[in-house]
């Protein structure tokens, strides 16, 4: 099954997650299918902090995959543009 949830990156104490597409069955920073955007928790007020490609994750959302509480939570939460 398809999951869209965060993998992280950054350095320490430094977080910064990719938003992707990867089977469940995958860790949490392996590979993943296609990378879909981007949350940066600890960004500055001219920064942007959270992005994502809104046509992919219809796309991935329609063939079946699901998305994880966190990436749930984020969309709910991100101001529309």
């Amino acid at each position: 099954m398809v999951v869209i949830r965060l993998a992280r990156g950054g350095s320490k104490n430094r977080p910064f997650f990719s938003i992707v597409a990867t089977d469940k069955r995958n860790r949490r920073d392996s590979n993943f299918i296609e990378r879909l955007g981007y949350y940066n928790p600890s960004a500055v007020e001219t920064e942007q902090g959270f992005r994502i490609a809104q046509d992919r994750l219809t796309y991935w959302q329609g063939v079946g995959a699901q998305l994880s509480p966190t990436v749930a939570r984020l969309l709910k939460t991100a101001p529309k543009a």
